[in-house]
């Protein structure tokens, strides 16, 4: 099984068109670029209103059913997203209404989309950047924040407000007092 060889770039459109090298891993990206990388999705290229026309355009780049011929095993770092359009309202918050025998009032009409493609590249340089801060710091102090914050934070990987403590001892279980280290089994 061949793993992604995913591009070693700058910016998404260098990432797309003529990257500087390719890696799999963190530490073969980090020695081909010669300094530090990050692991990034962005989105690429002009918006689509529609998948086929997308699909069309990114033709052996997509490993999608009507893509044409699908891209090498390794080749497989771009996808295609559905967004919400540029300058179109997202929806908004819905409350029941619970009227004449309707718990939820009539849907609103879906915002407009466009299709983009979305790649998966190791960012030069991209790791000075200082992770955003945790989603529950933030909801305590109530500030409100932009799109682009809050789309960082979203997509940032999980990470623990402390480290884990350690295991307890089940119901059934006891550290015998010669080796205090070893976990056994009672009856």
């Amino acid at each position: 099984m061949s793993a992604i060889l995913y591009p070693i770039a700058v910016s998404v459109e260098q990432a797309l068109n003529r990257p500087l090298a390719r890696a799999t891993r963190e530490r073969e990206a980090r020695k081909r670029a010669g300094e530090a990388v990050a692991f990034v999705q962005e989105l690429a290229g002009p918006g689509f209103s529609t998948r086929e026309a997308a699909l069309s355009a990114y033709a052996g780049r997509l490993d999608e059913i009507g893509a044409g011929t699908p891209p090498a095993p390794e080749d497989r770092y771009c996808r295609l997203v559905e967004v919400i359009a540029p300058g179109a309202k997202p929806p908004g918050e819905r409350r029941p209404v619970l009227r004449q025998g309707q718990r939820w009032p009539t849907p609103a009409a879906p915002p407009a989309t466009i299709w983009r493609i979305s790649v998966s590249y190791w960012r030069i340089g991209g790791a000075d950047a200082a992770p955003p801060p945790q989603a529950r710091a933030v909801r305590k102090t109530g500030e409100d924040l932009d799109a682009q914050a809050l789309r960082a934070i979203v997509r940032a990987p999980l990470r623990p407000i402390r480290p884990q403590k350690a295991l307890d001892i089940g119901l059934f279980e006891v550290r015998p007092p010669e080796a205090p280290h070893i976990l056994m089994p009672d009856e």
